[in-house]
């Protein structure tokens, strides 16, 4: 199985994180550090069943993995790649805005200066 590309995860990414009780998970992990699900619905006004539903989206979209079993325990913890990946995919996107907006900024001033004016005169 080949790992997913920066778009795939970075779609999985922002979609887990659409959802608020996903996004309450992922800040209590980051607060507190690995825990099952029983600790999360303790912490959290939601039922086990629910924050077990949602572990296993973030599971999914790589956010979270399940670490090492102690017992019955299965503690989550946070997966700070699958969050890189999605950085890395803004960063493609700023760095295409930034390119588009370089080129504008081009334009007009090329534009101001056949008309004799500059970007700072006009501010």
């Amino acid at each position: 199985m080949r790992p997913p590309d920066v778009d795939e995860q970075a779609v999985a990414v922002f979609a887990a994180l659409t959802d608020p009780t996903r996004r309450a998970l992922l800040e209590e992990l980051a607060r507190a550090g690995p825990a099952t699900v029983t600790d999360l619905a303790r912490r959290l006004p939601i039922s086990r069943q629910a924050v077990a539903k949602h572990l296993g989206q973030l599971a999914e979209a790589g956010l979270i993995s399940s670490g090492e079993p102690a017992g019955r325990r299965h503690p989550y913890r946070l997966e700070p790649a699958a969050i890189r990946t999605a950085q890395v995919w803004l960063g493609r996107l700023a760095n295409r805005w930034d390119d588009r907006l370089a080129a504008l900024e081009d334009v007009l001033d090329a534009t101001d200066t056949n008309r004799g004016v500059t970007h700072h005169e006009q501010a």
